[in-house]
């Protein structure tokens, strides 16, 4: 693969790592009940050349869907299977990527591959990170790592919209596997509002895409083999043998793996709006990894609806004293997806806070799994740290895991956690027939009801905003497939 010096070398030791790689398996803590153990990594290949092109515009047809979608940005930053094609926006291009200039200023964007220097790694990626086959992969196929930041005491006005774009065509006859990378700096005191979107780009370009219409709302196609089963409300069924429909057919799906390294500094701002949107047809692998300094601030909402089966690991570090990290998602599950969130708040600083909510709607034969841990180190004393995690179970064949867990090294602490798992509430069901709405319609405004905390805390409105849209568009759907 082509690229600068320390890129290449980057790459070249994570490659000697791959003879001795073992996967990971779902006897290990961080995977059980994720369905890794069917994982064949033959069934895909990295993409290790820039192609021919002719895939450019298409993408940046798909970025200015999700503008429309999700509102106008100051900047925009397109990558396709993993490369930097385009931004644009209030961008001057300049040696190594683009400064901001007008209501950008101070925005820097680099591309690994036109940098003749290392980009800076946010501090929360350490070098091995992340920790894992796939974390070593990523570091050995990295086409090229994209840094967003802005520096000390700037505030970007407006939104910068990032959007990696996945080409849903196999290669060589197996799924192309792509692995792209952004990394995100805000200076001391400085302030960014940041979109990250993970989509897939079809063959017929994005007028057939599932990730976004005109109207914002994901309305991906329901595959064969995933038609919802009418009549099927109920809590979980635990034991459950649950197949991840996406990797039993031929292969051809993508495979995305995706690094988001977020750094603030002292007195500084990142909100950030994530959206997970691919077909039904990819898996996907996300590690997204903060650390907030003294006195910052991250408020991150993550929205997944997309992929066969998709992985999201948050890491969200407190750096520093007062330091503060709010970490939100909202995730639906139909058809025989599998989505799995794994979070980790780690306290390193005395008087920080981090609160966690993430919330999960599943139904037909989906399966979602969370499990997450607060660890409060020796020395972070007054601490306050929240993780919550709420799932509802919308048929007999559906099932959600949740596992939280804490690990306090502190005494002078505050820290709690909960989970539910269960069906839709009766009592609300009969509420709403007794004024006349029909079941279908009645579970569809309480599934859009449960997510409406999320919706309204959001750090970027339009995130929320897609994700109540999306939620309402594919329980519509799915009510429309029920009927026939």
């Amino acid at each position: 693969m082509a690229g600068p010096p320390w890129l290449v070398a980057a790459r070249r030791e994570a490659g000697a790592q791959l003879a001795a790689l073992a996967w990971p398996a779902e006897a290990e803590e961080d995977w059980r009940y994720s369905g890794i153990d069917r994982f064949d990594p033959d069934r895909f290949a990295p993409v290790v050349s820039e192609g021919d092109g002719e895939d450019v515009e298409p993408a940046q047809a798909l970025a200015r869907q999700w503008a429309e979608a999700l509102g106008p940005a100051v900047a925009t930053v397109v990558t396709l299977d993993g490369r930097l094609v385009v931004a644009s926006g209030s961008l001057a291009e300049v040696d190594g990527g683009f400064d901001g200039e007008g209501p950008a200023a101070g925005l820097q964007v680099r591309s690994g591959l036109r940098s003749a220097v290392p980009l800076r790694r946010a501090a929360a990626l350490g070098p091995g990170d992340p920790p894992d086959a796939f974390g070593v992969l990523h570091r050995a196929f990295s086409a090229d790592p994209v840094l967003v930041g802005v520096g000390n005491g700037r505030q970007v006005e407006g939104l910068v919209l990032v959007v990696h774009a996945i080409r849903q065509a196999p290669l060589e006859g197996v799924g192309r596997a792509v692995f792209p990378e952004l990394r995100v700096e805000v200076g001391e005191g400085a302030r960014l509002g940041l979109v990250e979107v993970l989509a897939s780009l079809p063959p017929g370009g994005p007028a057939a895409s599932t990730g976004a219409s005109r109207n914002g709302s994901a309305v991906p196609d329901v595959a064969e083999g995933e038609r919802p089963v009418p009549g099927q409300r109920g809590a979980a069924r635990p034991g459950t043998d649950h197949e991840v429909a996406v990797w039993s057919g031929p292969p051809g799906g993508p495979l995305a793996v995706l690094v988001s390294g977020w750094q603030v500094a002292a007195g500084g701002q990142l909100d950030y709006g994530g959206i997970q949107a691919l077909d039904r047809s990819a898996s996907a692998v996300v590690f997204q990894a903060s650390g907030v300094e003294r006195d910052g601030r991250l408020r991150a909402l993550t929205a997944a609806t997309g992929a066969g089966w998709a992985r999201v690991r948050t890491d969200a570090a407190v750096l520093g004293q007062g330091a503060r990290s709010e970490l939100l998602a909202g995730f639906l599950a139909q058809g025989r997806q599998v989505l799995d969130f794994r979070t980790f708040q780690d306290h390193q600083a005395p008087f920080g806070e981090s609160e966690l909510l993430f919330k999960g709607a599943v139904g037909d034969r989906a399966r979602s799994v969370y499990s997450g841990l607060i660890r409060v180190r020796r020395g972070a004393r007054g601490t306050n740290a929240y993780q919550t995690n709420h799932n509802l179970v919308l048929a007999e064949g559906a099932r959600a895991d949740s596992v939280p867990n804490l690990d306090i090294e502190e005494n002078d602490v505050r820290c709690s956690h909960a989970s539910t798992v269960g069906p839709i509430d009766e009592e609300q069901r009969y509420y709403l027939a007794c004024r006349g709405i029909e079941p279908a319609v009645a579970d569809r405004l309480v599934v859009r009801g449960f997510f409406g905390d999320l919706v309204s805390r959001a750090p970027i409105a339009t995130v929320g905003a897609w994700l109540d849209r999306t939620v309402a568009a594919r329980l519509g759907q799915a009510e429309r497939e029920e009927g026939r």
